[in-house]
């Protein structure tokens, strides 16, 4: 059993100083038996960067389309797991106004870095909140899932401008803004006709991302996990795919040949 004080030290451990930004996909599952639940796990995260900017995915991708084409970031929940929607009900956390890939935050600037999402016609637009992680020295901290569910490294995919990874024809929903109008967004999706599943994918850059010191093994509570450094990744996936855009995809592994110079 967990306590929040032990949670605190394991961030520590990392490497962590609380004063990152930093975003973290999770599964409370892998954590383990903490002493308070998920409210414990969240308050260990704002109390320990109160003083940086936390931020949760809270996407809809799965529950706004163009069946139910309505998103409200008040009201419409997040598909990506439990601590993501209760994130979302933790006072002066503020959500972008992503249509399918939203984000949320607390901390210094959180308001700044979560505007204008609204105006992005793709789930991880070049210069949107994703993208601009390498620029702030961001980090990414993967709590008990792989980089199958690194939605970073579509950003990263996107600002490479990697053929094959969205959709032609763009969805069209509607986003209710902060006074109550509507507004039209259109919105284009992750899709490649040989793999319905992108993201699954990305696992094949684990060992790449670990020998280049871009990613790194680290553990909190039980879960085992990957503290990534944005800008790191961003180099190594260059790196890597320069000669073959679409080979995390195309091929059944990545030779280590790929990335040699760079360890």
């Amino acid at each position: 059993m967990y306590t929040k004080q032990q949670l605190k030290e394991q961030l520590t451990y990392m490497g962590l100083t609380g004063t990152e930004t930093i975003l973290i996909h999770s599964s409370m599952k892998a954590i383990g038996q903490v002493e308070g639940g998920a409210d414990t796990v969240l308050d260990a995260w704002i109390e320990y960067f109160a003083q940086g900017l936390l931020l949760l995915p809270t996407h809809t991708w799965k529950n706004v389309n163009t069946d139910a084409p309505v998103f409200n970031p008040k009201s419409t929940p997040s598909c990506v797991g439990l601590l993501t929607n209760m994130f979302l009900n933790r006072p002066g956390v503020i959500r972008s106004l992503h249509p399918t890939h939203s984000m949320a935050g607390i901390g210094i600037g959180a308001e700044d870095y979560l505007k204008g999402e609204e105006n992005n016609n793709t789930p991880c637009t070049p210069g949107g909140c994703y993208d601009r992680l390498k620029e702030c020295g961001g980090k990414i901290l993967l709590v008990g899932v792989g980089h199958e569910r690194n939605t970073y490294i579509h950003s990263v995919e996107e600002v490479l401008n990697v053929p094959h990874r969205l959709s032609d024809k763009p969805m069209h929903l509607k986003i209710v803004m902060p006074d109550g109008s509507m507004r039209d967004s259109y919105m284009r999706k992750h899709f490649n006709a040989g793999q319905p599943h992108i993201s699954e994918d990305f696992v094949k850059l684990n060992q790449a991302l670990l020998d280049c010191r871009a990613v790194k093994e680290v553990a909190f509570g039980d879960a085992k996990c990957l503290l990534c450094d944005a800008a790191k990744v961003f180099s190594v996936v260059r790196h890597i795919i320069a000669p073959d855009p679409e080979c995390i995809v195309t091929s059944s592994g990545i030779e280590r040949e790929r990335w040699e110079e760079l360890m």
